[in-house]
């Protein structure tokens, strides 16, 4: 799709402008036919569209006494306790915990969770 190759391109012109300016002759041969156009350094630079930038899940590694088992999916907003109680009440979780309650959960926020057994 021509949307997402043009900025990737002008992104791509400063390290490889040999390459950038082929595949930008390509995308706009009507550029190229007057003789005052200098190529795509000229271009604008991409502008950044923060929509993307904000995560709306994340996926959580679960630990068992420090090894990882298992990744859970959980909105981006949740809170320490939330996340506790969304790990605990998972099906995998509990067939890992045997029926018995652990010693302690870790939970630390947008990087894992930690259970001990």
């Amino acid at each position: 799709k021509r949307a997402v190759l043009e900025p990737l391109v002008v992104a791509l012109a400063p390290f490889a402008p040999h390459i950038a300016e082929e595949l930008w002759e390509r995308l706009h041969p009507e550029k190229y036919a007057s003789a005052a156009y200098k190529g795509v350094l000229e271009e604008p630079w991409p502008v950044h569209d923060p929509q993307y930038l904000v995560e709306d899940s994340f996926s959580y590694p679960i630990s068992f006494n420090g090894k990882t088992r298992l990744q859970l999916e959980f909105p981006a907003t949740l809170g320490k306790e939330e996340v506790e109680a969304a790990v605990l009440a998972d099906p995998e979780v509990q067939k890992r915990l045997e029926g018995r309650p652990p010693k302690k959960v870790i939970v630390v926020p947008k990087r894992i969770v930690n259970i001990v057994i």
